[in-house]
């Protein structure tokens, strides 16, 4: 059985959109972090907007992230849409109930990374289907921006471990208790 992990770059006031911000922060320690983290997964479970981001991007950055881009490239990738109809750079689109077919998935082999996708984090949370949660906060306060956490989002969560890098990004674990 698969478990589900997100994998969240987060502000201080709880923001996570296009995470600008991080570049000053983002070190060795915490590429390493990122590496492991993918390193553990088997496949990647994104929202659209994060597929069709990453889609664009990743394929130009083999060549400059190495073993990192390499497996994001070659990873399987399921992929929450109602509106994209032709997939591409390794995806499958999660067909029916979104909740039913993550849940099926979980009953797979293999471990599942979700990255960014904060309405698909939301819309599994609510459903419990999210086993762990690694978030990394940013020492910094952007003042607005989309939030992580969608009002009316509730969980109660039971910290697992965290760790401080040297640029004083807070990187912290948890599992819904």
């Amino acid at each position: 059985m698969g478990k589900i992990v997100a994998v969240e770059y987060m502000t201080l006031d709880g923001v996570f959109e296009e995470p600008v911000w991080s570049g000053p922060y983002f070190n060795e320690e915490l590429g390493a972090w990122q590496d492991a983290n993918l390193q553990e997964a088997d496949a990647l479970l994104l929202g659209r907007k994060t597929y069709e981001g990453f889609k664009a991007a990743w394929p130009r950055m083999e060549a400059e992230t190495g073993h990192f881009g390499v497996k994001m490239n070659a990873m399987p990738k399921h992929v929450a849409t109602t509106t994209l109809t032709e997939p591409e750079w390794n995806a499958t689109f999660l067909a029916g109930d979104v909740a039913e077919a993550v849940a099926k998935l979980k009953t797979e082999p293999g471990n599942l990374m979700i990255n960014g996708s904060g309405s698909l984090v939301n819309y599994l949370t609510r459903h419990n289907l999210i086993d762990e949660y690694r978030v990394m906060i940013y020492p910094v306060v952007a003042g607005e921006g989309v939030k992580l956490w969608e009002p009316g989002t509730k969980i109660a969560l039971t910290h697992i471990g965290s760790w401080r890098s040297a640029t004083g990004v807070e990187v912290i674990s948890y599992v819904p208790a």
